[in-house]
C-alpha cells in the first residue's frame, strides 16, 4: 500500500486516538489518579482501538487485516516501550510545571510517540 495512504489513515485514526487519550487523561488526573497510572490507563484504552484500526485497515494488504498473535505481540513490545518514554515525559513536566501543563504537554508527547510509532508498525508490527 503507498505510504501516502498509509500516513493519512493513520493520521486519521491517530486523531481519534490522541482525543480520546487526552480526555481519559486529563479525567483521570483531575479526579486525583497518579500521572503514571492515568497515562498508562488512557494508552491501554486507546491502544486496542488503534490495534484494530491499523491492522484492519491502515497496514491491511489486498483488503486482508493485518492482524494475529505475532503482530499483536509486536505491537505490545512497541507500546510498552513507547508508553515507558510518554509516562515518563509526562512525569517530568508534571513535577517540574505542574499537572496542568502536563495537560497541555500530553498532544505534543503524543504525536511525537505517534511519528516513532508509525515506522515501527509499518515496517515491523504489520510487515
Amino acid at each position: 500500500m503507498k505510504l501516502a495512504h498509509q500516513g493519512s489513515l493513520f493520521l486519521l485514526f491517530g486523531g481519534i486516538q490522541l482525543a480520546l487519550d487526552w480526555l481519559l487523561y486529563v479525567v483521570l488526573t483531575a479526579f486525583g489518579v497518579p500521572v503514571i497510572t492515568a497515562n498508562i490507563l488512557a494508552r491501554t484504552v486507546v491502544a486496542a482501538l488503534g490495534f484494530v484500526l491499523n491492522g484492519r485497515y491502515t497496514f491491511a494488504r489486498a483488503g486482508t487485516a493485518r492482524l494475529g498473535w505475532c503482530r499483536f505481540s509486536r505491537f505490545g513490545m512497541a507500546w510498552l516501550t513507547l508508553t515507558a518514554l510518554s509516562t515518563l515525559l509526562l512525569t517530568l513536566v508534571a513535577n517540574r510545571f505542574g499537572l496542568g501543563h502536563s495537560w497541555l504537554a500530553k498532544p505534543l508527547v503524543e504525536a511525537f510517540m505517534a511519528a516513532i510509532s508509525f515506522f515501527l508498525q509499518r515496517h515491523w508490527v504489520y510487515r
